[in-house]
């Protein structure tokens, strides 16, 4: 494995000799925009392995995606080789159609220490709630990003992320069938402790998270990748693309179903991504992603 080959990835050409908070930030932003949050290989006859160096080669040299535990895997990997402090941390993603978190850890994030202070890196939860800077980890204080306004509140040693949205602006709103797209302000996105966590501990729900029949991952097939000004994803057929704060503090939707002869160039010229396999969408799951 190779951090320049990485970076060439990302198309990252800044420096990287001095670990502080903005060289993090920088290359967390060329992540996010270069390498898609996506489970396209549980519908193409691919398994997902929690090995450092297949993730690298999916990743890196195959030009594909992942989902929590290989991007920030692999970003572990990248801020590691480059002198920060890394621990992983699992979390607890919440569901709002059951208004409850999930039963056990499954989400891997990262915290990040620099100068006395820690951060939450996670360059692994895509769609709209994908932050696009680290963020402090401190309770009660509004931190806003491009994609909304994001906090975390802490109480009795768990910590729980939030995103206020935007009011959203859809065009062709027959088409949303968004989760109470109206009246959720703010959005629970997941919780955690600040227990060190192993990669073998997130493998057994790596696993599990990809054969289940209930399983959000198995009932859809997900592609999202941030973009300069806002995300785009592919959910089944569904193509929604979002633009930040495009007016009035609103968010453009633009959403479009695809035909199935659409999705591979779709993938190719949205999301940079070519499969070796047959590509099956699917999407029969009510849980919503935005």
């Amino acid at each position: 494995m190779d951090i320049k080959e990485y970076f060439t990835r990302i198309s990252y050409r800044g420096s990287y000799d001095k670990p502080d908070l903005a060289t993090l930030t920088d290359i967390f932003q060329h992540h996010v925009r270069a390498v898609p949050f996506e489970n396209l290989s549980i519908h193409c006859g691919e398994s997902i392995e929690l090995d450092l160096e297949v993730t690298y080669n999916k990743i890196v040299r195959k030009k594909r995606g992942g989902w929590c535990m290989e991007n920030n895997h692999l970003l572990s990997w990248v801020l590691k080789t480059l002198g920060y402090d890394v621990t992983l941390l699992g979390s607890k993603v919440y569901v709002p159609e059951y208004d409850a978190y999930a039963d056990e850890i499954d989400h891997l994030l990262l915290k990040v220490v620099l100068d006395d202070k820690s951060y939450i890196v996670d360059g692994g939860f895509g769609m709209a709630y994908q932050m696009w800077q680290p963020m402090e980890l401190i309770s009660g204080t509004d931190q806003p990003q491009t994609p909304g306004v994001f906090r975390f509140l802490e109480e009795s040693g768990v910590w729980y992320l939030e995103k206020v949205k935007r009011k959203q602006w859809v065009p062709n709103q027959s088409v949303s069938t968004s989760h109470n797209v109206e009246k959720e302000v703010c959005r629970r996105v997941y919780l955690f402790t600040l227990q060190p966590r192993d990669i073998e501990e997130f493998r057994s729900r790596n696993a599990h998270l990809q054969t289940a029949p209930d399983s959000l991952f198995v009932t859809k097939s997900i592609c999202s990748l941030q973009t300069a000004d806002g995300v785009r994803a592919l959910v089944g057929w569904k193509l929604t693309e979002i633009k930040y704060n495009y007016k009035d503090n609103m968010d453009l939707v633009e959403i479009r179903i695809l035909a199935d002869e659409e999705i591979e160039k779709t993938l190719k010229e949205k999301f940079n991504i070519t499969l070796d396999k047959k590509f099956v969408p699917i999407n029969t799951s009510r849980l919503s992603l935005f």
